[in-house]
């Protein structure tokens, strides 16, 4: 059963305050480290850092709309085997749905692990953030993103929030230990966190938090986000459909991928050690560019960018959780993600399957249902 606590807000606002809740975690005998995002000294940038020292925590920020990079992925790294402690990591909603997928895929463990998930502002683009942080002069980039978002305000300007996150209906972290709630809550006054799971409730034990209801205005500010996501969601589908219909036009859609793979490193759940695309497969003898460029009268190089794509799709459809940082790594601003949502939409609607919904659920394909299509099996 899960129990709610409210932490007032002090000086400093909702930030402070939750550097001070992950301070309290990481005192406890049993938490060894804490993974959050934490601004870096002189640059500015906001990564997700491993936190042993409580002093480093003065410079966490994990509200922060910077989103450099799926924290899912780093996190696997620290738990397919025994790390040698417990950490507390901290996490978004698409982190930890992605988390949940590579559990599965047996590339990372719950184990010695407290989940602590926030409610999700969105996150603005890599170039995006950086012009922000390098115009925010007060220092107050994070406060001013939060306040105007859970407010359901526009974003301050030149803080637009990147595409995925737009159309993102998981704003609430499903699958934590530990959920910190903003969407409807005072936040200039108190922050409300809900221990989910047995392990939240120890990890916040001790910590002299009131005990607190669900506030009253939660459901309807996040049912308001949740349903102009969903009514931007389905613009989006429909747009990337006709843009897509057809060979020709997915090739017109994709003709400025230079094959960098970029969008397969950043993918939280494009996982293979060793890609198919990285070995000498594709790496084709210069008498086969000749006999295509002879048959067709010209060939686009590099090829096979298609191609890699659909592979892509075939691969993690299923497991697409709608984080966006395929597009926020592609150099040519390709609408990856736009594209890969909509397939997997329909993948995901086909199989009745939410990728990270529960960490028991077995992926799409990996398992037989005699019951499962048999309209086209003919059963």
């Amino acid at each position: 059963m899960s129990q709610g606590f409210n932490i007032e807000v002090k000086e400093g606002g909702a930030e402070a305050a939750l550097r001070e809740l992950l301070g309290k975690i990481l005192d406890r005998e049993d938490v060894q480290a804490v993974f959050t995002p934490l601004r870096l000294p002189f640059s500015g940038a906001v990564m997700p850092t491993l936190v042993t020292d409580p002093g480093r925590l003065e410079d966490a920020d994990p509200l922060s709309p910077a989103y450099p990079l799926s924290g899912a992925r780093l996190l696997s790294r620290l738990t397919r085997q025994d790390a040698g402690g417990r950490i507390a990591a901290v996490l978004r909603p698409c982190e930890i749905r992605a988390f949940v997928e590579l559990i599965k895929l047996k590339q990372a463990s719950r184990d010695g692990l407290v989940l602590i998930g926030l409610d999700c502002a969105g996150a603005l683009a890599n170039d995006t953030f950086r012009r922000a942080a390098a115009e925010d002069e007060a220092g107050d980039l994070t406060r001013r993103f939060r306040e105007a978002a859970f407010a359901g305000e526009e974003r301050p300007a030149g803080c637009e929030t990147a595409p995925a996150c737009r159309v993102c209906e998981h704003v609430t972290p499903d699958g934590a230990d530990v959920a910190v709630c903003l969407y409807g809550v005072p936040a200039d006054r108190e922050i409300w966190v809900e221990a989910r799971t047995d392990a939240g409730r120890t990890v916040l034990e001790g910590m002299g938090l009131t005990g607190a209801p669900e506030p009253e205005g939660r459901a309807k500010a996040v049912k308001e986000r949740v349903d102009k996501a969903v009514r931007e969601r389905d613009a989006m589908f429909e747009r990337t459909r006709d843009a897509t219909d057809g060979v020709a036009k997915l090739s017109s859609y994709l003709a400025s991928c230079v094959n960098c793979y970029n969008c397969r490193v950043a993918c939280p759940v494009c996982y293979c050690r060793e890609c198919v695309f990285g070995t000498d497969v594709f790496e084709h003898e210069p008498r086969q560019y000749l006999n295509w460029a002879g048959r067709k009268g010209a060939v686009k190089i590099p090829t096979d960018t298609v191609f890699f794509h659909l592979t892509r799709m075939a691969h993690m459809a299923a497991s697409c959780v709608g984080c966006g940082q395929c597009s926020n790594a592609c150099p040519n601003d390709i609408p990856v993600m736009e594209l890969f949502r909509t397939v997997a939409h329909g993948v995901q609607k086909g199989f009745d399957y939410e990728p990270g919904r529960d960490a028991e659920e077995a992926p799409p394909l990996a398992v037989f249902r005699e019951d499962e299509f048999a309209e086209v099996v003919g059963l």
